[in-house]
């Protein structure tokens, strides 16, 4: 597979937190976006479906970019975050492949 160890770390520790998994359901959901989109949440949807602030969201938004599990694309005030299913298929098809 084309993943290295860091990036499986990563992943790994990326949906080791609860709330971070919970935000990956939530971008999973269809419809609700606030900006019309069909997939994906922007940064205030986010916000509203976990409970937290606008700090914390931002927080964990980084740790799921950085593991590359979502993307994230600037649409004039918004942030607007979709899961990187493509991503997330290929990490899951390894990490069985390792267990």
């Amino acid at each position: 597979m084309a993943h290295t160890a860091p990036n499986l770390d990563r992943f790994l520790h990326a949906i080791a937190d609860p709330t971070r998994r919970r935000i990956l359901r939530a971008l999973k959901e269809k419809g609700g976006c606030s900006i019309a989109k069909e997939t994906g949440l922007c940064a205030a949807d986010i916000e509203q479906r976990v409970k937290l602030a606008q700090p914390t969201v931002s927080h964990h938004m980084r740790i799921l970019e950085k593991a590359d599990l979502v993307e994230a694309n600037r649409e004039g005030h918004w942030r607007w975050y979709q899961r990187n299913e493509k991503l997330i298929a290929e990490t899951m098809r390894e990490l069985k492949g390792q267990l």
